[in-house]
């Protein structure tokens, strides 16, 4: 029986999981996310466009593959409908391409109401939500109130639709939060989920677990990044769901048996959108030039991201985590024009130094160690071959792998499919 494979973001979101994704496809028949909802924002670039998928899996431009949205994910049935109109402009006949799990949960209009109602009663406190209704609609399934997909049919549907509605327009009016008119929205809302109706709703757990037994190699897809997981990442501080190699099994319906390879992707730096803590973040002209050559800003929001140096801590704690079997390094040619790398190999808290990252991160200081690396000063984009890097890159990939004791096996060196060096 074949294995599913599973791709990870190891940070804070924001790796390239989309271009990942895209490039490995080849390999797979099957792609399926696993969790999150539109607040991912997954970029592709290739044939000289950009796409930017929230909800729709990485494999959709794949000719022959299946993509699978699986019970772990949310849905917007707006947004959703919103990009798969834009991906058919480009000939992809997404019903046939895609399919939907009857369990993976709705997001309502007053999801998103009560998402911005929450973060304005948290004032000075709030986690810097994408206010898309995520969390509130995880709210939901965990207190078995949601609607799922699988509930369009119902004949009963629009009167749980209501009762929700009502349920959660009582809270809003509790929080005293009155500036809002769902109106245009939960029409434009109604209108996409009849759209639904035309692809296929499956029992995913069954479906993903035939494929399987028929030899299917599956790809899952994980969305945000392993350190914003709702379990191990900086509580609060994080999203609403799994992000960890674990989430793919009660996302998708498979056994912990059934996970094969696990592809745990990084940037050559790191990121964060949103408040939490950022223990290598940087507030000088170096961190300003990562945003600047990186582009690092928010691809579902906009919102510029923190930037920062390496943090190996961080991501030695959630290749174990997640049990990486295959680092993939993204963005170091954005570090090109750099005299000096820098990655954290230790942190400071109260006075000692420990190598471990910990459950106090939102309360005390956290000072990062560096061990610092010569630049590499040279234009790696139109590298096609690890012998072709310079020498102070293939060093400071061999110092991460020493670190983790996980091989980097993929490296990008710019956004296009095309930009990638596998070893």
């Amino acid at each position: 029986m074949k294995k599913v494979d599973v791709v990870l973001g190891m940070q804070w979101g924001d790796e390239g999981k989309g271009k990942v994704v895209d490039v490995l496809t080849p390999n797979y028949n099957v792609v399926a996310r696993f969790q999150g909802g539109p607040n991912a924002g997954h970029s592709l670039h290739f044939n000289g466009k950009s796409f930017v998928l929230h909800t729709v899996p990485s494999g959709i431009f794949r000719d022959g593959a299946t993509n699978i949205i699986g019970n772990g994910v949310v849905i917007d049935p707006v947004i959703l409908l919103d990009e798969i109109s834009q991906i058919e402009t480009m000939g992809v006949d997404c019903t046939k391409r895609m399919k939907i799990s009857k369990r993976a949960n709705l997001i309502l209009p007053t999801h998103r109401i009560l998402d911005a109602a929450n973060e304005a009663a948290k004032g000075k406190s709030k986690i810097g939500s994408t206010l898309k209704g995520i969390g509130p609609a995880y709210t939901d399934k965990i207190a078995r109130v949601g609607l799922r997909i699988g509930d369009i049919n119902s004949a009963e549907f629009k009167n749980r639709y209501e009762a929700l509605k009502a349920s959660h327009l009582a809270t809003i009016a509790n929080l005293g939060f009155t500036d809002f008119d769902i109106t245009e929205y939960e029409a434009k809302w109604f209108e996409s989920v009849e759209a639904l109706r035309k692809f296929e709703f499956i029992d995913n757990e069954v479906v993903v677990n035939n494929l399987l037994a028929s030899g299917e190699a599956i790809l899952a897809e994980g969305a945000q990044g392993s350190l914003l997981d709702v379990d191990f990442g900086t509580y609060p501080f994080v999203t609403s769901s799994n992000t960890l190699c674990a989430g793919a099994c009660t996302g998708l319906g498979v056994a912990p048996s059934r996970i094969g390879n696990v592809f745990g992707i990084f940037k050559a730096y790191c990121t964060r959108v949103g408040a939490g803590p950022f223990p290598t973040e940087l507030f000088d002209e170096t961190g300003e030039a990562l945003r600047q050559i990186g582009h690092e800003f928010g691809a579902t929001t906009g919102r510029p991201r923190r930037c920062g140096w390496l943090d190996l801590v961080a991501l030695k704690y959630t290749v174990m985590m997640n049990g990486t079997t295959s680092l993939i390094m993204m963005k170091c040619d954005c570090m090109n024009d750099f005299d000096t790398v820098k990655a954290a190999v230790g942190y400071e808290v109260s006075g000692k130094q420990i190598d471990w990252f910990p459950y106090e991160a939102n309360d005390v200081e956290v000072k990062p160690v560096y061990k610092e690396f010569k630049g590499w000063k040279c234009d790696t984009t139109k590298c096609r071959t690890y012998d072709e890097l310079p020498q102070e890159l293939k060093d400071y990939i061999k110092f991460i792998e020493d670190y983790c004791g996980v091989p980097v096996n993929i490296i990008s060196v710019g956004p296009d499919r095309s930009e990638t060096i596998f070893r």
